[in-house]
């Protein structure tokens, strides 16, 4: 069962709570009830769900485990597969004070090396994990004596012990949260070090850009070690007390329709990704299947991580226009891991600006708007 839920005003952002555990612990205390999460298996069927209050007693029970241990203060790598598994872990490490370093679990007999390098680099003591994860990479630990020496703690295994929810220490907003680590496509991964303070910072700041408010509706696939799909897609329905559905970055990749379903299904109103997300549905969702599609909810269809190409909202808006897709739903923004995660993208509602301008003198660093008939042009987002 869902329940209102009242998002603060201007003046009461002074007021607001200063860490997301104390976020978290005001949802489950004003809307118990209300859907936090929902997890879609294959990216069609509702696999498993948790309310505020749930998802508050897994986190408490699970960060009280981590805090006896000893965990307060060290940093612990999040390994998991797509789920509510990853949340629950993250919130729980917040709970204990523990330092979240967000990793993707590599696939069997994939390297390791980018691993190691993130456990040396942050100095980590630990990895949260599932047993499935974890016998699925022993046979890669035979060649990494550091990591097969490593301490792997599957958190499935750590809810039957202590797990007394009250025995946690007090977090305060200038804590470190979680290290975002970058991709390290020009060398070593970096790790970004982003406190409670900085999180709520940006997470307000989403909020008044997207026009988000208590009746939107997220639905999601990013990959949740990513700060788009851990801040946008986690952080910000939980900052906004509202309900997020998900599923899996390789179900979407298999058949984008259901993403499109999802938000069809669901009536989200926010959602998005990089642009590419929006070329594989112009590649590969079939007319029959758009039948099937009411995108009519769509406020707020936000595209950043990559360069977007104002062809492919062009394209995209022409294709699902039927469907009740509306150009203005575009939402252009630019961020970085090294800002939280949000910079710059306008603030909602307003019209999808394109201009055409010279390419030539583009080039040579000069903005010269000029018609679609001129030759050699250029269309910017």
């Amino acid at each position: 069962m869902n329940q209102p839920n009242h998002l603060p005003s201007q003046w009461e952002f002074a007021h607001y709570p200063e860490t997301i555990v104390s976020l978290l612990k005001t949802k489950a205390r004003y809307q118990p009830l209300h859907t936090a999460y929902t997890f879609l298996e294959k990216g069609e069927t509702e696999k498993y769900s948790l309310s505020y209050q749930q998802l508050d007693e897994k986190a408490r029970k699970l960060g009280s485990t981590l805090y006896k241990l000893g965990l307060q203060g060290e940093r612990a790598l999040l390994m998991y597969s797509p789920g509510l598994e990853f949340i629950v872990a993250f919130l729980a490490c917040l709970y204990a004070g523990v330092v979240a370093v967000p990793v993707y679990p590599p696939k069997r007999n994939q390297s390791l090396d980018r691993l190691q390098a993130i456990i040396k680099d942050c100095q980590a003591v630990e990895v949260l994990t599932t047993s499935a994860i974890k016998a699925n990479l022993e046979q890669s630990l035979v060649n990494y004596p550091e990591l097969s020496q490593f301490k792997w703690l599957p958190t499935d295994n750590l809810f039957h012990q202590w797990n007394d929810p009250k025995c946690l220490p007090i977090i305060h907003k200038d804590n470190l949260a979680f290290l975002q680590y970058t991709s390290g496509s020009t060398g070593n991964p970096k790790g970004v070090m982003v406190t409670h303070h900085n999180l709520l910072h940006n997470l307000q700041m989403i909020q008044q850009a997207f026009g988000h408010n208590d009746s939107t509706i997220f639905v999601g696939w990013l990959p949740l070690f990513h700060d788009m799909g851990l801040i946008g897609n986690i952080l910000q329905p939980l900052y906004l007390g509202i309900s997020c559905i998900l599923m899996s970055p390789v179900d979407f990749l298999q058949k984008p329709y259901r993403w499109l379903k999802a938000i069809s299904d669901y009536r989200a109103t926010t959602s998005g990704g990089p642009n590419f997300a929006y070329d594989l549905c112009l590649q590969k969702v079939t007319p029959e299947q758009m039948e099937n599609l009411d995108l009519s909810s769509w406020e707020v269809a936000f595209n950043g991580a990559e360069p977007i190409r104002a062809q492919t909202l062009e394209a995209f808006a022409q294709k699902f226009a039927p469907c009740g897709f509306r150009k203005d739903a575009f939402y252009p923004c630019y961020g970085m891991a090294e800002a939280t995660l949000f910079i710059t993208g306008g603030k909602k509602p307003r019209t999808l600006n394109l201009k055409t301008v010279d390419e030539i003198d583009l080039e040579k660093n000069r903005i010269v708007e000029v018609s679609s008939e001129h030759p050699k042009t250029r269309t910017l987002v």
